[in-house]
């Protein structure tokens, strides 16, 4: 996802809709924050929640209104102001300019990174662009340990994914961006295989380096299944209630 397509999400371009981005937060299930809390990193992905609210109709108009983000194009402004227009009609006071605008971020960054990831994924693109390059915004307020991953490259394929895929914390601003083998070589970017490493401060130790806690899971690759005996109950029961209704 390029700066040109995050900005337009961000700020409310009407013309980049990604159909994959909205598929995401379609299949989302809403469900209390503390319930949300226990659910394990893997599946947290495919729940929504927003701390300070237990209705669910209220969450429920939180999603909605990212939805409609997503295809209307609205503003981060516009979101806050929506909310706030609803929960003073519920009776509650409105959300904080700093509260809301996270909570549009993040779903949003979320969101289309999820949707870039399974445009990129497309067996086609993939034939083409082999290679993923990790990209930051470059900035002062990125994170050191984001920034060790700055343009490193890794097979599209790499299980280095499963866990460097961005998001990686809140409001993070990182992409990936697919490289072909021509633009690799033209570059002369260096293909990594292993797991990028980091010194335990602690022990001194050479371990695997990691993002931030909680967002150590590719977004992009939890999926309802059939067999939902190992999802968490909240989610289980939300499937056979809802979905399999569908």
């Amino acid at each position: 996802m390029d700066d040109r397509i995050v900005k337009e999400v961000l700020d409310g371009g009407k013309n980049e809709v990604f159909a994959e981005a909205l598929e995401y937060l379609e299949k989302k299930a809403v469900i209390p924050y503390e319930t949300f809390k226990e659910i394990e990193e893997q599946y947290r992905s495919l729940a929504f929640s927003v701390s300070g609210y237990t209705q669910l109709e209220i969450l429920n108009q939180f999603l909605e209104e990212l939805k409609g983000a997503v295809k209307e194009g609205t503003t981060a402004r516009e979101f806050r102001e929506n909310m706030n227009q609803f929960l003073e009609e519920q009776g509650y006071d409105g959300i904080t300019p700093y509260h809301a605008d996270m909570i549009f971020r993040q779903n949003m960054q979320t969101a289309y990174s999820v949707g870039h990831y399974r445009q990129m994924t497309d067996p086609d693109v993939l034939e083409r662009r082999k290679y993923w390059q990790y990209q930051t915004a470059g900035d002062s307020h990125v994170r050191e340990t984001h920034m060790a991953m700055d343009g490193r490259v890794f097979p599209a394929d790499s299980k280095v994914w499963d866990t460097w895929y961005p998001p990686n914390g809140f409001g993070c601003r990182c992409t990936v961006v697919s490289r072909t083998e021509e633009q690799v070589k033209r570059m002369g970017l260096q293909v990594e295989n292993d797991m990028p490493k980091a010194v335990d401060l602690e022990t001194g130790e050479i371990v695997d380096a990691l993002p931030d806690p909680r967002f150590r899971t590719n977004p992009a690759k939890a999926e309802w299944k059939p067999d939902l005996s190992g999802f968490p109950k909240a989610l289980r029961n939300i499937f056979e209630d809802h979905y399999k209704a569908k």
